[in-house]
């Protein structure tokens, strides 16, 4: 089984396979869900001080804040999709 990791900031990464949704931190369900999530003891802050800008909540029911913006790790995680090894070689009307 290859895991798959995403780098979540500076230099925080989590198991992509196990992130059930990234959303935004700017509504009150979801502040209340972090509270609530920091009284259990299950909220995981990698923000390293700065400002929350997504929420990871993962299968296990932990919550994870991060100072980046969702859609930039919903990217990296369609792009860690594709295979970065390959090089495509370009056509020959690129070359031109």
């Amino acid at each position: 089984m290859d895991i798959q990791l995403i780098n979540i900031g500076f230099g925080n990464i989590v198991a992509a396979h196990r992130i059930v949704t990234i959303i935004g931190p700017e509504s009150a369900p979801i502040k209340r869900i972090i509270q609530e999530g920091k009284e259990k003891g299950v909220v995981i802050d990698a923000t390293y001080g700065r400002r929350t800008r997504a929420v990871l909540i993962m299968d296990s029911g932990h919550i994870v804040l991060s100072a980046i913006q969702p859609e930039t790790i919903a990217n990296r995680l369609n792009h860690d999709d594709e295979d970065e090894d390959e090089i495509e070689e370009p056509t020959p009307e690129e070359t031109k």
